[in-house]
């Protein structure tokens, strides 16, 4: 394996990217260079860990292992448009940590015994106290968890099925958000007060439909883009391993289970494939050991997942959504491991055009390594372990970019699996994580997709990509030792090709220490603007944006 060349080792500066306990509960202007233009204006909101450390009562620091368990923080960026056509929009922020009690019971008992992500366990602790603990992922659904169920993997806007906030009660609330809601791999929401991000509630599946009892399901919902029906699995594990695929309305604001699936393995399976007719369940490498029962041992995700096993094939359910057929085909295909779909559509098959195919575009990994870099001491430049893992792991840790075709969905059926098809690879260098898209092009055929790049320039993320999969070229945003966030895509309405449009990411400025708020024009991938604050927000996952008016997606 070739070893990655890091320079400087320093790209991430230092602990503060991640443990600043810094938040603006007060909106503050932020100072705007360039020229944002007009169209954007509306709100961005962005989830993920805010801190990672706690000084306890005791005169210790606990210390969450997995970037995935950091302390949730939720940033809000309201992009207001100037009234001259030729000065820029200005942005107002403000954040908030949405965990505090959660960190003050750690603070005063000092130890962490939650089920988590990935936090690594006291070897210490006795058998006993392994075989008496209960696998309960969070708390039931009530408001006494509200701040206490570590949620902030996704944020959603208006989410159907869950309670919403009336704009008389708010006063009047100009931007159209009833409801904002964080999400994670468990089957379970946080509710924020949009504006001033305040913890406000919890909910868990059963409240969408009662038999949503499993505890796991996808952070990434997917949305009709049309209806605004929204889309997910729940996942029970145990004896008998069981997928829900369900569908909430958008309209009435009622569940219906589409299909169920119990001759897969239970598996950590981050999102899910939506096309006009269909919903598709990939259960890719991740699978939980001893039928999901070692999690009841670990008691987290990472550490409860079998080996990587290329003799394992991802399997693939094509489920109907639109006339109650349930699973309509089944596909089998080589092994990979994902946390991000970005695409599907389906088409004419190439070979019958009386056929239809599915393509589903995707990042995938070659194997489960990515899921160990992740822990903090193999993301921050002073880390000592950081520069061994990536020399030894590097190359795996990087995703491809690949096309998946499930072929003649009408005849293929359930009885044997159809092969699904790779159509091509993007090489890695070209390829990204983070993955976003012209939201206008879901479930339609689509050419470019954007994310963030790991070229071995830094420990973690190192530039931003524009990806042209009819070519496979590609156009990069670099740098040197900034790292950039997801970029959120935002259409220009007086567009006319894909690309049209404006790129959000969250960049954190090794050198300055500090963030800002990153504006790229679409097309070219040049930068058109910034909004610079004064402090460093901790890497993020997930963000989604809110025009004035506009219905907001889950992809």
């Amino acid at each position: 394996m070739s070893t990655v060349v890091l320079e400087p080792f320093n790209d991430w500066p230092n602990d503060r990217g991640f443990d600043t306990n810094h938040e603006e509960r007060i909106p503050v202007e932020l100072q705007v260079t360039g020229h944002i233009p007009a169209y954007v204006a509306g709100t961005l909101y962005r989830t993920g860990p805010g801190s990672y450390q706690v000084d306890t009562e005791k005169g210790t620091t606990l210390s969450m292992s997995h970037w995935f368990d950091g302390f949730t923080q939720v940033h809000r960026f309201q992009i207001i448009p100037s009234s001259d056509a030729s000065s820029s929009s200005r942005i107002m922020y403000n954040s908030r940590h949405t965990v505090d009690p959660l960190i003050e019971n750690l603070r005063k008992s000092g130890s962490f015994d939650k089920f988590s992500f990935g936090q690594k366990r006291d070897p210490c602790q006795s058998f006993f106290r392994k075989v008496m603990s209960a696998f309960i992922p969070v708390s039931s659904a009530t408001d006494d968890n509200t701040g206490n169920v570590n949620v902030g993997v996704t944020v959603s806007v208006n989410t159907p099925g869950l309670p919403s906030i009336n704009d008389v009660d708010r006063g009047g609330h100009a931007s159209g958000v009833q409801s904002l809601w964080t999400k994670t791999d468990a089957s379970v929401f946080a509710r924020l007060d949009p504006e001033t991000l305040e913890p406000i509630g919890f909910a868990d599946q059963t409240t969408l439909l009662p038999e949503l009892k499993g505890p796991f399901s996808a952070a990434h919902a997917k949305s009709d883009p049309i209806t605004g029906d929204v889309f997910n699995y729940n996942l029970e594990v145990g004896r008998k391993t069981t997928y829900k695929i369900f569908r909430v309305s958008a309209t009435t604001g009622k569940t219906n289970v589409l299909a169920t699936i119990t001759d897969a393995p239970g598996a950590y399976l981050h999102s899910l494939v939506l096309t006009e007719n269909h919903v598709v369940l990939c259960v890719w490498a991740g699978h939980y050991a001893w039928g999901g029962a070692k999690l009841l041992w670990e008691r987290n995700f990472l550490d409860a997942l079998s080996e990587f096993d290329a003799s394992k094939p991802a399997k693939w359910y094509v489920v109907d959504r639109k006339h109650g057929k349930g699973v309509v085909a089944k596909y089998a295909g080589d092994p990979f491991f994902c946390f991000h779909t970005i695409n599907a559509w389906e088409e004419s098959s190439p070979s019958d055009p009386s056929q239809i195919d599915i393509i589903v575009d995707l990042s995938a990994y070659e194997n489960l390594d990515v899921l160990k870099k992740f822990y903090y001491d193999n993301m921050k430049s002073t880390s000592p372990t950081a520069r061994e893992f990536m020399k030894d792991k590097g190359a795996s840790t990087r995703a491809n970019i690949n096309r998946w075709r499930l072929p003649s969905i009408a005849s293929t059926g359930t009885s044997t699996p159809g092969k699904a098809l790779l159509d091509f690879s993007v090489p890695k260098e070209n390829s990204c994580e983070l993955p976003t898209m012209n939201p206008r092009f879901i479930t339609k055929p689509s050419r470019f997709i954007y994310g963030a790049t790991d070229r071995g320039y830094s420990t973690f993320m190192d530039g931003l990509v524009k990806l042209d999969t009819k070519t496979q070229n590609a156009v990069f945003w670099h740098e040197h030792g900034h790292n950039p966030g997801e970029a959120i895509f935002i259409p220009d309405p007086n567009g006319t090709e894909e690309d049209d449009g404006i790129l959000l990411s969250v960049v954190l400025d090794g050198f300055k220490e500090k963030s800002y708020l990153l504006v790229l024009d679409a097309k070219t991938v040049k930068e058109v603007g910034r909004a610079s604050l004064d402090c460093a927000i901790g890497f993020g996952f997930h963000g989604t944006y809110v025009a004035p008016g506009k219905n907001v997606l889950d992809y």
